[in-house]
Parts: C-alpha cells; structure tokens; sequence
C-alpha cells in the first residue's frame, strides 16, 4: 500500500494534539485535547505532569485524527514527536514514569539559591559549556528531587524528556535527542551529547542519562502496544523529533546558518541558526543545539507578550469584544484598525513589559506605560495598544543586536509564524523597528509540520531536511519596512532603553514588583 501521509504528534504547554499532512505538508486534519500541569499544593510553583491521563489524551488524538480525515493507518509513511521544551520525566530501573514536571515548573528556588551557594562562579561555568542557565534547566529540578522526595531520586534510572516519552509510549525505545536535551543544561554543545561530569558538578548523580540519537533518525517502528492504544497500524516507521521552537524553524524554513525566525505567541522566541558552538561571554542569552545536525541556535525570549495582549484585550477593550461578539469578527482585527492610525511611535509613548533577555540574571521591571499626555485625542486606548506592540518588537531588536554582538551576524529578513504574526499591524511594527523584509508563512503554527518534515526525511521521502522544508513550506506574505517609520523607531529605541533600565532599577531596589524574576535571581 502506498505511503500517503505523515503524522506529527505534538505535546505543548496548553494542550497536545495529532495533525496529519501529506507528503507536500498541506494540512489534513488536527485532533487536539487541552491538559493541565496542576500545582501539588505542597509544592508552591511546581506543575506536574500527569503521565498516564496525559498519553491517554495524547492516545486519544491520534485516534480521533484518523477518524476525522479517514486515512488508512497502513498508509502512514512515518510518525515523528515534537513537545514543550524543559519538561522532564523520570524513570525507574523497569522503564515505568514516577515523576515528570511541565516546562516553567518553579519548584526550585530554593536548590538555585543552593547551587549557586556552594559553587559560586559555577553557572557561568557551566552556562560556557552547555549553553544554558538555572532558570529554566534539569539541574535545580534535579537537586529539588534529591532534596525532598529522596526516595524517587533514588529508584530513578534513566531521564527524558517528553517528545521522547511519546516515543517511548510508541515504540518500547528509549533515547533523547539533541535539540530538546540541551535545554537540561547537561549535554555538552559542541559534542551534542551528555557530559555527566555538569551532573557531578552539581552534586548529582550522573548515570541516569539514555543514548543521545539525532533528531530526522528512524529509532523504531509502533510496536504492538503502541498499536492498540493509538489505532495506528504495528510497524509504521517512528522517526526522532525534537523540541517545539527548534521544530518550529524546520517548519518555517529556518534550517540553514544564517536564517533566523520569530514566533509570536505567549512567549516571543527570536532564533538565530549558526553553524558554530558558541556562547556569549557575558552569559545573557540561550544557546541549543537545533533540531538539524551540525546546526545550533542563539535563542532570546521576550517574556508574556501574548498574555500582555490578552491582558489588555480583556481589561480595556470591552466595546470591541461586543462588537466582535455581534458580528463574528476577531477583537483584535478592530483594535488594529484603529491602531493603524496612531502614527509610528505612539506619540513618544512607551511602556516596559519584557526586557531584553539577560540568562544569568533574568528579571523583568513592574509594568509602566509612560511619557503619554493627557490628551483624550492623541492617547487613548488605540494609542496604549499600539505602544504594546511597538514594545514588543523594540524586545525583538535587543535580540537581534544582543545575538549579533555575540556571533558577529544579523539575519537579512526575518521569518515572523505564531499567533501574532496573524495580526498585519504587528507584522509591519516588526519590520519597520527592525529595518528588514519579515516574510510570514501560510502555516504559522509550524511545529507539528516540522516534525512531519522530519519523518518524512527519517524515511527517504526528502533527501534532506532543507529539501523537505522547501517542498512543505509555503509563503503567505511579505512585509518591507517603511523607512520613514524605521527611522522614528531607531530615535525611540535608545530612550527606551533607558527607560526600561530606569524601571528596572525601581524593582531592583523593591520599590515596585518584579512582572517575572528567575527563581535564585
């Protein structure tokens, strides 16, 4: 039977969901189901991850996918994972899970005032090696699990992470790759692989970690359990994933060195592939290995734009919620029209959300909007609105020169997916704050289809991974800067900056609070 199909399972923060594509990475059918990381209430700021309701729902998309668009089982070519990064699983010595957290688990607040405690100087240390920091690697969550559950810490035999869990539920097979290990901070990153003496350094242990297999690696077949819990034909090929922003590039076509890409969702990722390890003497943004060998990506993200979005949609924007409810239009769309006629720099108003990232001392200021009037015409909601978006993309151009200082290189367009990149408005900000072509792709939600890239190139259907991104990836529109606006916002960066910097010394010194701060910091 002829291989038709190519299946991605995808396992994020909100939800996981099974999508289907064809061989050319159009669309054929999505199932998703929403899950919950819940807080054990004797944990403050932990979020476990619940192994067994949770590949029960995972089970049950790819089930429901199947149903929903029809296809054969048989005719499947490959399978391939993809999840939120950070989260981990434990496993005993019988390969059976007895303890996992999500992906901004903060239970260990207290073993990142530990570590850097007992071994001053060495996250730095560690951060040169590995590419990332405490705030959001294994290592604290690790400590946190020898600390105060001893008896897991001890049954414990093997770590993973979740793409790989999903294969493992498959296929009975065991192994974590390269792009989603990184962001433990105990692979070493010119090797792509474990280096249990970072485990040691930490007073941990350091024969808990499984083989490392690159992602695009046919590691198996559904064996027969994976069969009956899936609906998925037994010895439909399962190719290595990798984790959800690394995918996210191959699905956008940011594959090369070189290119880099930003996804606008929650969270803003700007990406930035090059083809040399390397990290940033002064440890402020993140290194991982891609999800393409050979390949690795400075990694900046600008903390909770999305739910600044959300935040001011539902708290400011009631009328427009009425009116999107009366007519079925999106909210959003009737705050951007408006929007659109505030000039480029909001009237020189700002305001301070994100800052730009800084891994190894990672705070953002107390919220502030600022230097507005009170002039009802100039500054009303619109005006506060568009400020939001023009902040974001400021964020955005710290990254790209924070990046660059670093690796001596910018990218010449960017490549904008992720639920922001819906809105045009935004698209344009971007392009005129940073003075490049961003070229938006018709599937902006890229992850599941770069993993379908990927198990496509695990079973010779692409001859490479960039092939595969070139045959799957298609291009909805393209957005050049408008230089007049480009150079108001080169004037206003520097003022925020400063602005920003002024913000942030008010909540160094408790004046005001915090929006986010690393657990340690």
């Amino acid at each position: 039977m002829a291989a038709k199909y190519l299946l991605a399972i995808d396992a994020g923060t909100g939800s996981v969901r099974a999508v289907l594509f064809d061989l050319d990475g159009n669309q054929l059918g999505c199932v998703q189901e929403e899950w919950e990381h819940r807080e054990d209430p004797r944990f403050p700021g932990s979020m476990d991850f619940d192994w067994t309701h949770n590949w029960t729902l995972a089970s049950g998309c790819i089930r429901g996918v199947l149903k929903e668009t029809g296809a054969d089982p048989k005719e499947i070519a490959a399978i391939s994972t993809t999840c939120m990064r950070e989260g981990i699983l434990l496993y005993d010595k019988d390969g059976s899970e007895i303890w996992a957290c999500a992906n901004v688990d903060a239970r260990s607040t207290d073993e990142v005032s530990q570590l850097i405690k007992q071994y001053p100087g060495l996250e730095k240390e560690l951060y040169l090696q590995s590419g990332e920091a405490y705030a959001l690697g294994a290592l604290p969550r690790l400590l946190w699990v020898k600390n105060k559950m001893p008896e897991v810490y001890e049954k414990t035999a093997t770590l993973g992470m979740f793409n790989d869990w999903l294969i493992y539920k498959l296929t009975g097979i065991l192994a974590v790759e390269p792009s989603n290990g990184s962001t433990t901070g105990i692979l070493d990153l010119k090797s792509r692989s474990w280096d249990p003496s970072i485990a040691e350094r930490c007073g941990l242990r350091s024969d808990i970690f499984p083989k490392i297999v690159e992602s695009g690696t046919r590691i198996g077949a559904v064996n027969a359990k994976g069969a009956a819990d899936t609906g998925l034909a037994e010895g439909t090929p399962v190719v290595v994933g990798g984790g959800d922003c690394q995918l996210g590039c191959i699905g956008v076509g940011a594959v090369e060195p070189g290119s880099a890409a930003v996804f606008g969702g929650s969270f803003w990722q700007y990406e930035f592939n090059t083809g040399v390890a390397q990290t940033d003497e002064k440890c402020r943004v993140r290194v991982n290995c891609h999800a393409v060998p050979g390949v690795w990506q400075f990694e900046a993200l600008a903390f909770k734009p999305g739910l600044v979005m959300r935040w001011f949609r539902d708290g400011f924007c009631q009328l427009e919620k009425k009116l999107a409810a009366e007519t079925g239009a999106d909210p959003y769309d009737l705050m951007n029209r408006a929007a659109e006629k505030v000039p480029a720099g909001s009237y020189g108003m700002l305001c301070a959300f994100s800052d730009v990232m800084n891994f190894t001392s990672w705070r953002h200021a107390a919220p502030t909007f600022t230097n507005f009037e009170l002039d009802p015409e100039k500054f009303n909601r619109y005006t506060f609105y568009r400020a939001i978006l023009e902040n974001t993309a400021m964020v955005t151009r710290g990254h790209l020169e924070l990046v660059r200082e670093t690796t001596g290189n910018a990218p010449k367009e960017i490549i904008f997916a992720g639920g922001a990149s819906k809105s045009p408005l935004w698209c344009q900000i971007l392009a005129d704050v940073l003075g490049l072509s961003v070229k938006v792709p018709v599937v902006k939600e890229a992850t599941a289809l770069g993993a379908a890239i990927l198990a496509g190139y695990g079973v010779g259907i692409y001859d490479s991974i960039a092939r595969g991104a070139e045959r799957c990836v298609k291009w909805d529109r393209s957005f050049e800067p408008n230089m007049e606006n480009h150079k108001v916002y080169e004037a206003l960066y520097p003022v925020w900056r400063k602005v920003y910097e002024a913000q942030l010394r008010l909540s160094d010194e408790h004046v005001t609070k915090y929006m986010w701060s690393a657990p340690g910091v």
